[in-house]
């Protein structure tokens, strides 16, 4: 325990005399000082054993001595320590009137006592404080690393830190949610700081936060991110019903180290592990599944031999963005990888110079929300950063996947709200994690699949995402491919210039006034042929009817008998209607 005023006056030789605050004894004591000032308070930092001799005091006036005594004990002077046969005999009457009836302690010394006895006293007690303290900090150290390392891992160590605290600690995820807590009665009150938790945690990391007040009941409640990188991989979360001490803290200091150990991997161990998934990817898209299998051993738990699915997302950053991030569809190629177990640890690969921040930064967001629903969930999922694109291998009907679909509408929402006006704060909750104005995503997701078709996968997914593009939806299943409409396939610029060439021909005669073929062929054509029932559309005899298509084989050179080049000019007619 740190020195109090109890521990000095039993200090055999100081032979220190209680006069004044018998019951304030046990105060703790932060240091000895002596002044003869007669407004020493501007000095002082409170908790002070101050030591005068009354060079400067007008002891005799009552009045005098009240206001003094009062300055110091509002200052947060612990006591006064006289000293007796020095300037004066023995403590004066109106300076002992004045302690009592502040109830501040007063303490008489004998003039065989130096007051340089009494300080060296108190340091010599502060630094024994100290040492004990360091000493049953690394002593906590010790055990919190044996409960870290066992089976039971990071509940072990809350359970053992909460003891060491004698209070309560809980662990949340990079999500905010609830991972462990001890002892286990806590999981209630540690529900209550979920929102503090989540606040902490997009703040720049190290930080923390200290909760007070009505919503924490009884308890001071600190939180600290855990974690080395720029985003908290978790928060700690210590209840006490008072401030820690020395000890406590040095506890609570470790137990955030081991803690981030846990959760960060060394560098070599990450680059091994990105090789190691480079590896595995390559060879699931080159068809040689069984490698794969053979190479990833139990890294990524039953991920390989269950339906899985694969996830091609890119920034949704204008027409740049999508030359960049896209390529062609159903291209294959061994991307950079960040692999990611169920423990959601993994770093990403930087992306290639001239990346724009704003687009690196949602793909950033999306590997962090599928890891954290992985790691929450006990799943294997494998993560590929691949420049302006991410790449995700995950299982069916797992969380990752949905993960990926909340994230991207989070995301829609959220620069729908900015383009409206409202700014991405008016949507609900905030957003997602790393969405804001011009950061949406468009994401596709493969039908799912067994290890052998893991290439016809990447390439399923590549194709549904260019549909949700075609329909303006941030997320297409490839499932859903067929569902919707093949015409807004025709909004390309290609497709359109493709269709005014062939179609140039019959709107130019038709400019010209010789005929309305473009809208015959439309009548036609809908009618499936039909002379009676497309002359009737367009209020013409048949015969005129068939002279006009006549004229339209004519001018392009081609036979409307064709299948094909009827296929070819009705989509023509709608790309550009």
């Amino acid at each position: 325990m740190p020195p109090t005023l109890a521990s000095l006056v039993q200090h055999s030789a100081l032979r220190l005399a209680v006069l004044s605050g018998q019951d304030r004894l046990d105060t703790p004591v932060r240091w000895a000082h002596a002044s003869e000032l007669a407004d020493p308070t501007p000095y002082l930092e409170g908790g002070e054993l101050l030591l005068v001799t009354a060079l400067k005091l007008d002891v005799t006036d009552a009045a005098a001595m009240r206001g003094y005594v009062r300055k110091l004990a509002g200052r947060g002077v612990v006591g006064l320590g006289f000293a007796a046969g020095v300037n004066y005999d023995r403590v004066p009457e109106a300076l002992l009137d004045a302690c009592r009836e502040a109830d501040l302690p007063l303490l008489e010394v004998p003039r065989s006592t130096p007051f340089i006895a009494i300080s060296k006293a108190v340091s010599a007690a502060i630094a024994t404080e100290q040492y004990r303290a360091v000493t049953a900090g690394f002593d906590a150290q010790r055990e919190m690393t044996r409960a870290a390392l066992s089976q039971e891992g990071p509940a072990a160590l809350l359970a053992k830190l909460a003891s060491e605290v004698d209070g309560w600690a809980a662990l949340y995820d990079a999500a905010g949610a609830v991972v462990a807590t001890a002892p286990a009665w806590a999981g209630r009150r540690a529900a209550r700081f979920v929102g503090d938790a989540e606040r902490l945690r997009d703040r720049p990391a190290p930080a923390s936060a200290v909760v007070s007040g009505p919503e924490a009941g009884d308890d001071r409640v600190e939180l600290q991110s855990v974690g080395s990188g720029r985003r908290a991989k978790a928060v700690l979360a210590v209840g006490t019903a008072a401030p820690l001490g020395t000890a406590q803290r040095y506890a609570v200091h470790s137990a955030i180290a081991l803690l981030t150990l846990t959760t960060e991997r060394s560098r070599a161990l990450q680059e091994a592990e990105q090789r190691l998934g480079a590896a595995v990817m390559r060879m699931l898209l080159t068809g040689e599944g069984e490698h794969a299998r053979a190479v990833a051993g139990q890294l990524y738990g039953g991920l390989l031999d269950a339906p899985m699915r694969v996830v091609v997302a890119v920034p949704d950053g204008g027409a740049a963005g999508r030359a960049r991030g896209t390529g062609e569809a159903g291209e294959v190629r061994p991307p950079a990888v960040m692999a990611v177990t169920g423990t959601g640890e993994g770093t990403p690969v930087a992306p290639p110079e001239g990346t724009a921040e704003n687009l690196t930064g949602v793909l950033d967001g999306l590997a962090d929300a599928v890891e954290t629903a992985a790691a929450r969930n006990g799943e294997a999922v494998l993560v590929v950063p691949d420049g302006t694109r991410l790449v995700v291998l995950a299982a069916d009907g797992g969380s990752a996947v949905a993960a990926c679909a909340q994230y991207a509408a989070a995301c829609a929402e959220a620069a729908g709200a900015e383009t409206a006006g409202m700014g991405p704060d008016s949507v609900q909750g905030g957003g997602h994690g790393g969405c804001g104005a011009e950061e949406s995503l468009v994401v596709g997701v493969s039908a799912p699949v067994g290890l052998p078709a893991v290439t016809v996968a990447f390439k399923q997914a590549g194709q549904a995402l260019s549909v949700a593009r075609r329909r303006g939806v941030p997320l297409v299943e490839h499932e859903d491919v067929a569902a919707g409409s093949v015409l807004p396939l025709l909004a390309d610029d290609a497709v359109r210039a493709f269709a005014d060439g062939l179609l140039r021909a019959l709107r130019e005669h038709d400019a010209n006034g010789r005929g309305d073929l473009v809208a015959s062929l439309r009548a036609w054509l809908s009618r499936h042929g039909q002379w009676d029932a497309a002359a009737a559309d367009l209020g013409v005899h048949r015969h005129t009817l068939r002279y006009r298509m006549r004229r339209v084989e004519e001018i392009l050179g081609r036979s409307l008998d064709d299948p094909d080049v009827r296929m070819e000019l009705w989509l023509a007619l709608k790309a550009t209607s």
